[in-house]
């Protein structure tokens, strides 16, 4: 049952192994009425932003989930 998950963020890289699970586990929790944020990352590979922290794409894909913290974040201070 993955109704009551919390707020999740799922990013993959599309050349990630687990590309589809994740995807997929990304479709269940929304189809279960559940809030869920999915990011593929085009050529990204399994362990990409810590490989290559000064990529653009890993660059990218830092400020993507900082932002969508801190959006979740700025929703509970209310």
């Amino acid at each position: 049952d993955l109704s009551n998950l919390p707020p999740a963020f799922i990013d993959v890289g599309s050349a990630e192994t687990f590309r589809d699970e994740d995807i997929d586990y990304a479709q269940r929790i929304s189809q279960a009425g559940g809030t869920v944020e999915l990011h593929v990352w085009s050529g990204g590979f399994h362990g990409f932003i810590g490989v290559a922290p000064h990529a653009v794409l890993s660059k990218q894909a830092n400020e993507t989930s900082k932002n969508w913290y801190r959006r979740l974040l700025a929703s509970h201070k209310k």
